[in-house]
């Protein structure tokens, strides 16, 4: 039976989507595969991670991790229920820890996808979303909100402003570290360095705030297995205090800054939330974002099914 191309499925599944990486399918790692009942074989790579007391991906990550890579030619829900079934059988060779995850990171719109990892017990963690729209018109604001970009002097307000995110997104995705504010602050010290990091204030009182960047996707940069080739703006970290939220600061504030990123040669920008936050994934998708990429895991790992 003719098989479908991976860059031909990919596209179809989502015209944004660039073209498997060859990489996909040559992670090093160990390698697992199956056979369906049609007699074609599915093949995929895990990997494994362990991430240490001081390392900054314990934000958004557990401390033990096995990552599966389906191949980029695996379609169905067959295959990956196969995949998954391989890469729990390997799980159980092996000690796993409380703080432990299985992760696998597929495009959002593989509905057959969705199905399998459902069954497995995966849930959609986080999504790296995207909007290509241009920046929108001025907004009428809100009485008293005024944005400016935030600098080096600005440190201590953002890492604080940061940090309080984690107490609510520690509810409804990875738990809140301990050391959460000593995790942030190497990567804001660097950031405040670039006119790229925005507050909104109240009463001359900063209440919001969003960190971006600009990443460009170009060949064999990691940016280019996830987007389409050019220049994106990054919306990293975004917050509004609590006791300000719900009264259209948010709002406010990423009119100001798409303003400013969306800029003519910018192809669009992009973001990660976690899809079960009941704040940010209605904001976003009003924001005009909508998932690409989706991050299935289990927790512990020993929860997949």
């Amino acid at each position: 039976m003719a098989t479908t191309e991976p860059a031909t499925r990919f596209a179809a599944l989502d015209p944004l989507l660039p073209p498997p990486a060859p990489s996909i399918g040559d992670t090093a790692g160990e390698r697992v595969s199956a056979v369906t009942g049609a007699g074609e074989r599915v093949s995929g790579v895990v990997q494994r991670h362990r991430h240490g007391p001081g390392d900054t991906p314990l934000l958004w990550s557990a401390a033990q991790v096995w990552q599966l890579f389906p191949d980029a030619d695996t379609a169905g829900t067959e295959g990956f229920d196969l995949l998954l079934g391989e890469l729990r059988s390997l799980l159980d060779t092996e000690p796993a820890e409380a703080d432990s995850a299985c992760v696998v990171n597929w495009p959002s719109r593989d509905a057959e996808a969705i199905r399998a990892f459902l069954d497995h017990g995966l849930a959609p963690m986080s999504a790296l979303a995207v909007r290509t729209d241009p920046p929108p018109l001025a907004a009428a604001g809100t009485d008293g909100i005024a944005v400016r970009l935030a600098g080096p002097g600005d440190f201590d307000t953002v890492l604080e402003l940061c940090a309080a995110t984690f107490d609510y997104t520690g509810l409804v995705a990875h738990r809140r570290r301990d050391q959460t504010a000593e995790l942030l602050a190497p990567a804001l010290r660097r950031a405040l360095d670039e006119p790229a990091t925005w507050l909104a204030e109240a009463g001359g009182h900063p209440v919001a705030l969003a960190q971006c960047a600009w990443v460009d996707s170009a060949p064999g940069t990691e940016a280019a297995e996830l987007l389409p080739p050019g220049r994106w703006a990054y919306v990293n970290n975004v917050v509004t205090a609590p006791g300000h939220r719900g009264g259209g600061i948010g709002q406010v504030l990423m009119d100001h800054v798409h303003r400013e990123l969306l800029r003519p040669g910018t192809v669009g920008a992009y973001l990660y939330y976690n899809p079960m936050n009941p704040l940010s994934s209605v904001f976003w998708h009003r924001q005009g974002y909508r998932p690409l990429w989706t991050s299935w895991e289990a927790h512990p790992a020993t929860a997949l099914r």
